[in-house]
């Protein structure tokens, strides 16, 4: 009988997967993940414990599934080409199938595995290929709404092409070996499974997807779909993401409800935006995509990074945001654009700086999306905000976090204030701060940087390098 190996990268599912689908019908599947050290000993990749650890968690719970369907998971460490060279001869498999991945590296590993092992990429981490949405005239998109557009004319994904997952798989012999995974600690907010992935799809369509338009935006608020986990390590697939979406599309009652349901399809495509992005221009991982703005003079100042990174800027907003970040390994979306906003127009430091930071402690953490975001705020992305846009801490919090739930929550040490002063406490006087246990520049930090001389600062900044 044909055998062919399921090489698994970014797709830790049964449900709705391509090479998986394709590796079954070559013969029996022999399901394959390589602990790859050109991945795992780079530096952000050593520092990324809560993305590691959920890794590690998701392949314990896809090894969970199939032995449910007679299978199991091999584990095997090496470079790539290696250890498909040596399974291949003790296996005899014939094939060996994969999801397409885009980043340079992984571009460049599969390239190398082409060469000498029989290899099939199939689709799967996007739902359109990268290389398919075109601008008339040729050449790839570099602004999200005619992206968006474009890639809504190429046929959507439809509920009966959702792949099923397989009853049963043939048993791996007994003679391959595998490596045991290393241990992982219990993860509090986001359980690494297929099963949960899909629990919290069906969660966020049932009880938030028509309010996401507003919702999204409310920090201390569970109104987004909390997915981008299962997304970033293929728990679930982005054609079922869609599909969902889609669906919910076409049942909105109202205009209101309609117009929640595209904006979440919406993010679903800035994914893949960013993913076309980095496939058409690599070099986006390095530097500015705008060549205009490579050379900002930036600033080289470790207390005021250092205070950023652990959230002792004295705005509580950002403050909470990147508290949020180190305690729970996630942030919220509107949280990213506020921390980073401050981290680049505010202090005046170099966006990969902060783009580092954030791969270090995502959960999530995927480069294409991480870049994106990052010189979207930064403002010298693609599809950027205006470099002279910049984000006011103060009334970022008032609008987005207005009682200061979510402060308290993450900044405990300002829990009893009151809500006037809660986006503000430098304002509160000596005996107001005596009167609420709060001792500016003492138990909470005054504010780091005067924001009303700051913005000159920036924009010259942005001007000395940019188009005026």
């Amino acid at each position: 009988m044909n055998s062919a190996i399921w090489w698994i990268r970014r797709d830790l599912r049964l449900h709705d997967n391509p090479a998986l689908h394709a590796a079954l019908a070559h013969g029996a599947v022999i399901p394959l993940f390589i602990l790859d050290p050109a991945i795992l000993n780079t530096r952000w990749h050593r520092a990324a414990i809560r993305r590691r650890e959920f890794l590690l968690a998701g392949l314990r719970s896809l090894d969970r599934a199939l032995r449910s369907v007679g299978s199991r998971l091999l584990v095997r460490s090496g470079e790539p080409v290696i250890v498909l060279g040596s399974l291949v001869a003790e296996s005899g498999a014939t094939a060996i199938y994969a999801v397409e991945d885009f980043s340079p590296y992984a571009r460049r590993r599969d390239a190398a595995v082409q060469t000498v092992l029989p290899l099939t990429l199939t689709d799967g981490v996007t739902v359109h290929h990268p290389a398919w949405i075109q601008r008339k005239q040729g050449g790839p998109y570099t602004v999200f709404t005619p992206f968006y557009r474009a890639w809504r004319a190429w046929p959507m994904p439809r509920d009966e092409e959702i792949l099923d997952p397989p009853r049963r798989l043939a048993s791996v012999p007994s003679a391959l070996s595998s490596e045991p995974l290393p241990p992982t600690a219990t993860m509090n907010r986001f359980e690494a499974s297929e099963t949960e992935a899909h629990r919290r799809l069906a969660a966020f369509v049932t009880d938030s997807i028509y309010e996401y338009g507003v919702a999204r935006d409310v920090l201390a608020r569970e109104g987004t779909s909390t997915l981008s986990p299962y997304l970033r390590f293929g728990l679930l697939s982005p054609r079922n993401a869609v599909v969902t979406a889609l669906r919910a599309l076409g049942a909105a009652t109202d205009e209101v409800a309609r117009q929640s349901a595209e904006t979440w399809l919406k993010e679903l495509v800035w994914r893949e935006f960013y993913v076309q992005v980095m496939y058409h221009f690599p070099q986006v991982l390095r530097q500015a995509f705008n060549p205009r703005l490579r050379e900002i003079a930036w600033r080289d100042d470790p207390e005021h990074l250092a205070a950023w990174r652990y959230g002792k800027t004295g705005f509580p907003i950002v403050d909470a945001c990147m508290r949020q970040l180190l305690t729970t390994g996630w942030m919220h979306n509107r949280g990213r654009m506020i921390a980073a906003s401050f981290l680049v127009k505010d202090l005046l430091i170099d966006w990969r700086v902060g783009e580092a930071w954030f791969m270090q402690h995502l959960i999530d953490g995927d480069p294409a999306a991480n870049n994106g975001g990052w010189q979207w705020t930064a403002g010298v992305g693609t599809d950027a905000a205006p470099y002279f846009r910049i984000f006011n801490p103060v009334t970022q919090g008032q609008k987005f976090d207005p009682e200061g739930t979510f402060i308290r929550r993450y900044v405990p040490e300002l829990a009893k204030l009151p809500t006037e002063h809660i986006h503000t406490p430098w304002r509160m006087t000596a005996l107001e701060q005596t009167m609420q246990g709060v001792q500016i520049g003492d138990t909470y930090p005054a504010p780091i940087v005067d924001r009303a001389q700051l913005k000159a600062r920036t924009l010259a900044a942005y001007r000395g390098k940019g188009d005026g």
